[in-house]
């Protein structure tokens, strides 16, 4: 059988040795037996070791020999004989918490959850109420390497019975019960458990937390929870980063920076909140607010000298990565130069280098700027394909789309299929009008990746932009969404059909929710289109002059203005 160790929860480790006392039953007979089973235990027999310790602890009576004996075998392996021992132990000194949490925490080990009912309740009742909530908490670590994870959970649950009908340990005991429901892949059963935590202490951190975990758009529930939380007093900071990050992977920006300016307003030295906060407002192209938080975020990072953390470092070079972004986009090349200088992580050389190679190309040095990445030393097997994803990049920022086709074509020839490559490949294709090449690339990457959403999703648009298959467009941004069914850009493609199929309202309401959740120029460039042709001419005026001061460079966007014969 093999043996897995146990997680103590706050108990005393057993002793080197056995320590006795001078009023302990110790004879010479017995203090013999005692050398000779330390003497077994150093030759690598702790087989008869424990077998010696066992006999004299039962001789003896003595709990710390019993504890001896337990450790001999875990030490050795045998769960078989930790358990008997601990039971022995258990039997002799009906009392002894010590015994009893060595039962729990053995049986766990052997995975015999079931049996852990009777001597977890008995933990609970001999624990200290200052202990109880804690040790509550614990529970999902020490069950953490049961086999059978509901049924882990339904002993806890059966465990705490008590527990949950107490004030002051209901909610821990709740939150533990979701914890362990989600771990065993229950998140429906897990979130009722939270909602229970949440009724009994609406301030619990811990309940708060797991419901960020719980977020999806088929459990609005769990936000919700969160939300009170959060409007429930004074929450910390580690609950709204959670919440904000959650955000963000569901493309909520603007909800999601709320948040973490609501952090750095409670704790305005929380360095990685500036840092969150300047990356999301850059990608809304706020380029002075951005600016302002991530140097805040370079300030704080950069108080403690030489003595940084891998992480502080790793931190610090996005912000530099970033502010070179914004000095560029205001033409001062020289200081996005000064700003990538200061990069010195080796898992962000790349990405300033191909800031370097885009500085490079501004300046009509666009093959200097390809030999400058070709020339990063690879010291990662991923590092080749980063250096060709930037040179992709590079060329198709300054227009070499076709160059940049053909780099994605050279690649496929000497390698395994790669359908993020494929995907960029097709894209390049339809910007060349090689829209049956483009088509083709896309339904490969969908065959290769069938959870590639953005590959359904440019299909279906492409195909609802030349208003051609509209059935089939539909059908394949649906199944992007079924993918992603939070991605904004996705939502504009559903709203884009609807408005070629001649479904006006339905595309203004698809296209309005796809703009709350995320204001873009290219989802503005649609709504406005269907606010136009929808006679809402000073409504479609108005999102179209949001979407100029969010990007006014945006290709959709001027094509709009152009074909509609507008000037906003």
């Amino acid at each position: 059988m093999g043996w897995l160790p146990v997680v103590a929860l706050g108990q005393s480790p057993a002793p080197a040795e056995a320590e006795v006392a001078t009023q302990s039953r110790l004879d010479a007979p017995l203090f013999y037996q005692l050398l000779l089973g330390e003497l077994s235990a150093f030759d690598g027999q702790p087989g008869q070791a424990h077998s010696l310790y066992l006999d004299a602890a039962r001789k003896s009576d003595d709990p710390r020999l019993y504890e001896r004996a337990v450790g001999l075998a875990l030490g050795g392996r045998d769960g078989n004989a930790a358990l008997a021992s601990a039971r022995a132990w258990q039997k002799a000194h009906p009392g002894s918490r010590d015994a009893n949490r060595y039962v729990l925490q053995i049986l766990v080990g052997l995975n015999r959850i079931a049996e852990t009912v009777e001597p977890l309740k008995a933990d609970l009742a001999a624990a200290p109420a200052r202990e109880r909530a804690a040790w509550i908490s614990a529970l999902p670590r020490l069950y953490q390497r049961a086999s059978d994870k509901k049924q882990a959970a339904g002993v806890v649950e059966q465990g705490l019975a008590e527990q949950m009908a107490q004030p002051g340990l209901a909610a821990p005991s709740w939150v533990t019960v979701g914890v362990m429901r989600l771990e065993a892949g229950d998140p429906k059963g897990s979130l009722d458990a939270i909602a229970r935590a949440h009724e009994a202490d609406p301030s619990n951190e811990a309940a708060a937390r797991v419901a960020v975990a719980l977020m999806r758009p088929q459990a609005p529930v769990a936000e919700e929870i969160v939300r009170k939380h959060l409007a429930a007093g004074r929450p910390g900071v580690d609950v709204r980063m959670a919440y904000a990050r959650t955000l963000m992977e569901s493309n909520r920006s603007a909800d999601a920076q709320l948040q973490l300016r609501a952090v750095v307003a409670q704790q305005s030295n929380h360095p990685q909140a500036w840092l969150v906060l300047g990356s999301l407002e850059l990608q809304d192209r706020k380029a002075a607010e951005a600016e302002k938080s991530l140097l805040r975020h370079v300030e704080l990072s950069t108080q403690g000298g030489r003595n940084r953390t891998p992480e502080t470092n790793r931190g610090l070079a996005q912000a530099y990565l970033q502010l070179a972004q914004i000095a560029e986009q205001r033409k001062d090349l020289a200081k996005a130069e000064e700003w990538l200088a200061k990069v010195d992580t080796s898992e962000d050389l790349i990405q300033a280098q191909a800031r370097r190679a885009g500085l490079l190309a501004k300046q009509g040095k666009l093959e200097e700027g390809r030999k400058l990445l070709r020339a990063i030393p690879e010291r990662q097997p991923a590092d080749a394909r980063l250096k060709l994803m930037a040179e992709i990049q590079l060329l198709r920022d300054h227009k070499q789309l076709k160059a940049a086709y053909d780099l994605i074509a050279e690649r496929s020839k000497s390698g395994p299929p790669d359908p993020e490559l494929m995907y960029d490949q097709a894209m390049l294709a339809e910007k060349l009008g090689e829209l049956p090449e483009m088509e083709r690339l896309l339904r490969a990457v969908i065959a290769a990746k069938p959870d590639f959403q953005h590959a359904y999703n440019a299909l279906g648009y492409s195909l609802a932009d030349r208003n051609v298959r509209l059935p089939e467009a539909r059908a394949l941004i649906k199944k992007a969404l079924e993918i992603a069914p939070d991605d904004p850009f996705i939502t504009d493609s559903l709203g884009w059909v609807e408005y070629r199929a001649g479904n006006l309202p339905e595309a203004q309401r698809v296209l309005e929710k796809a703009y709350k959740t995320r204001p873009d120029a290219e989802i503005a460039a649609h709504l406005g289109e269907v606010l136009w042709v929808s006679g809402k001419r000073e409504q479609a005026l108005a999102i179209w002059r949001e979407g100029v001061a969010l990007n006014a460079d945006n290709e959709t966007l001027l094509e709009t203005f152009k074909r509609l014969r507008v000037k906003p």
